[in-house]
């Protein structure tokens, strides 16, 4: 018989009798027994989780989109080039000066850095996140986070802090809250918020040093590349230890020294109870025990009056109601006692009750708060115990404390198949399969799930979850290799980090994709409308070849770099469906497109009513109007966060007024010097299309 055990995702020893079954990996925390192999292989519970974890990944949101996009694109940029092209000889223009002409303009229309662009963007996130403590092990899952609407998220170490902490001491005479964080041993002891006088803190002490005394824990402090101090042996004892150091009771090496233990008998999952003898220094024995309230709060146990046994069956049912884990400890001093110890565990004394949780993380409440502010739905799923997952749910409030936000359990899920998974918030001792189901029952109605966890039992849902995160720090390597994302602090506001990084890359990109395309368009529209205002051929074949070279390069990769929107995480997520130039970003890009057409045009226009090289001046006056665009669609005018992109600007300008002026230049691509009046037609344009992009800009982020 396996009396105790610890089970992968669980915070607590769960107990384990004879006939129950255990998986391969279970660490047995207390007692002894033996087990039969009953499966191993691909039928164990290992096993079955490794099949589980068999598939490929799925495209990503972003990549679907880019390919729905690149085949529309495909598509209306052959027909717009074979109109070009049949145009031209209608006019009676060269076959082959139009077929290189439309070519050209193939290539302009074809935002072809995109996947250029794309890269950086994504790289940049993530050495970002990387600096911030996400390390992202797929590419493609940098842009994926930023349409995340649904987060998964374990409870213990997560949520939590992971380590088991006393809170709450209660005596007859008085109870304390105690403060501090995990197992160091620091901390104090408060009513109300006041410190305790000595006669306040003297019950408390004497309780807590029977904790202490009837304990197999020991607490090893930080080792010198950490500040954690860490537990051997139960959290919960260990959590005993800690608490008696902050009443100031004595060492337990001191404790040992001064009363050595002379019997014992362990706990087990049927007395639940665990009782040892100390020889005091005047030669009587002491009796310590701690148990379950319901064993130890017993008239056959306890001598104490039925009225004080009822005032702590009371306490000790407030207390475990929300969320913790009550011990009772009890006591006395006897003349002479022998072993066996479970024989002196009658007339004894209560001491009082201890509340042991592990506490929610400070930060908890805020990440989720900050998760509800950006659209993304929390779900809690933990193998733990629901009245610990429920509490801890309310006190960051992931849920309310009415009956609509009751938590359901794995065999709740497995005698009614057909819940609704998506509406439930708080999931308790699940097992893999049922973490998979509620992963796939969110992705099925098309949510973009972020599944969190660090055991191996989390491994299928973090596969198959859109984004699985993995603790680094306590993970094990079969949730790392599985995750997508791995949290080397294993704080879940990283998650929210991560989240803001994906949703600024996909910014980008969409800002890359309106600019360029945009600039794309009113090429051809400037070579098609040319003509009608008698503009014969508006640009040369290497002309517009130059322009899609300045824009498209240096200018184009630099917006991937540009900081996050202001309000990036104060919108809903994309609905992973939406293609990527919806929610008006086609009609802004249309608008833009015929902005930096008429603007081009009107400068070409002018040039020539002055007898000014006309061509020069459009091809001048459009590129001017292309990167007033990019500096227009900045999300933030005047950061200094990117300074390559009004670098990469300036350099694209004075590539562009070298054409004009170089000789070689000159005879490669068939330009003049404009001279300061065509120049200022250039800066005109430039300035104009700056304005209407800014004018647009407003609009493109409130529904981007």
């Amino acid at each position: 018989m396996i009396d105790e055990s610890m089970l992968t995702g669980e915070s607590e020893p769960v107990a384990r009798t004879t006939g129950d079954t255990v998986g391969a990996g279970t660490v047995v925390v207390r007692g002894r027994g033996v087990a039969t192999a009953t499966a191993t292989g691909s039928a164990g519970t290992l096993g079955h989780i490794a099949a589980l974890l068999d598939g490929e990944h799925e495209p990503t949101p972003l990549q679907r989109r880019l390919a729905s996009l690149g085949r529309v694109l495909a598509a209306v940029t052959l027909a717009l080039c074979v109109l070009f092209f049949a145009l031209g000889l209608v006019r009676g223009l060269g076959v082959s000066t139009m077929a290189v002409t439309a070519v050209s303009l193939a290539v302009a229309a074809v935002p072809e850095s995109l996947p250029a662009v794309v890269t950086l963007a994504l790289a940049l996130g993530a050495r970002r996140m990387a600096a911030r403590g996400a390390l992202v092990r797929r590419l493609p899952a940098v842009e994926t986070l930023g349409s995340v609407s649904v987060l998964a998220t374990d409870k213990t170490g997560t949520l939590t802090e992971g380590r088991m902490v006393v809170q709450h001491v209660w005596t007859p005479a008085g109870a304390a809250d105690v403060s501090g964080s995990g197992y160091e041993p620091r901390g104090d002891l408060t009513r109300s918020g006041h410190s305790l006088t000595p006669e306040q803190l003297r019950p408390l002490q004497e309780l807590l040093t029977t904790a202490a005394l009837c304990n197999d824990a020991s607490l090893k402090p930080p080792r010198s590349d950490s500040d954690v101090w860490t537990a051997v042996g139960d959290p919960m004892e260990a959590a005993l230890l800690a608490a008696a150091a902050k009443a100031g009771c004595p060492a337990p090496a001191e404790l040992q020294q001064g009363c050595p233990r002379i019997g014992e008998a362990p706990f087990d999952s049927l007395r639940k109870r665990m009782t040892t003898l100390h020889r005091l220094p005047n030669g009587n024995v002491l009796v310590c025990l701690k148990g379950a309230p319901e064993t130890v709060l017993a008239p056959t146990v306890l001598v104490d009056p039925p009225g004080l046994l009822d005032r702590a069956h009371r306490q000790a049912a407030e207390l475990a109601a929300h969320g913790f884990r009550v011990l009772a400890v009890a006591g006395t001093e006897r003349l002479r006692w022998h072993p066996p110890a479970a024989d002196a565990e009658h007339g004894l004394r209560l001491l009082g009750l201890v509340a042991i949780s592990d506490p929610p993380k400070a930060a908890a409440a805020d990440t989720l708060a900050a998760c509800r502010a950006a659209g993304i739905t929390p779900v809690m799923i933990t193998g733990d115990h629901p009245a610990t997952a429920h509490a801890i749910a309310v006190r960051i409030g992931l849920v309310g404390d009415g009956p609509a936000d009751a938590v359901v359990t794995g065999p709740e899920l497995s005698a009614a198949p057909d819940t609704d998974l998506t509406a439930v918030r708080v999931f308790a001792r699940t097992d893999p399969q049922q973490k998979l189901d509620i992963v796939h029952a969110w992705r099925a109605r098309g949510a973009v799930t972020a599944m969190t966890g660090d055991g191996v039992n989390d491994g299928p849902a973090l596969r198959q979850a859109d984004i699985g995160v993995a603790m680094g720090a306590r993970g094990t390597e079969v949730a790392r290799q599985a995750a997508d994302l791995v949290l080397t602090d294993d704080e879940l506001s990283t998650v929210v980090t991560a989240v803001e990084e994906g949703r600024r890359v996909y910014d980008n990109i969409r800002r890359f994709l309106v600019y360029a395309m945009a600039g794309g368009a009113a090429e051809i529209l400037v070579m098609l409308a040319g003509p009608l205002l008698g503009l014969a051929l508006p640009l040369r074949a290497g002309q517009i070849l130059w322009i899609n070279l300045l824009t498209h390069g240096l200018t184009g990769v630099a917006m991937g770099a540009e900081p996050a929107a202001q309000q990036a995480m104060r919108r809903p997520p994309r609905p992973p469906a939406q293609h990527i130039l919806a929610a008006g970003v086609w009609q802004r890009l249309l608008v833009l497109a015929a902005a930096v057409t008429a603007f081009s045009l009107m400068a070409g226009l002018g040039a020539r009513g002055m007898g000014l090289p006309w061509q020069s001046v459009l091809f001048l006056s459009l590129l001017g109007a292309q990167l007033g665009v990019a500096l227009g669609l900045r999300a933030r005018l005047l950061t200094t966060e990117n300074l390559f992109l009004p670098a990469s600007v300036a350099a694209s300008a004075l590539l562009g007024m070298a054409v004009l002026h170089v000789p070689a230049l000159q005879s490669l691509l068939d330009t003049q010097p404009v001279g300061w009046t065509g120049t200022g037609f250039a800066t005109a344009a430039a300035l104009a299309a700056f304005i209407a992009a800014r004018l647009l800009r407003g609009a493109f982020h409130r529904r981007a």
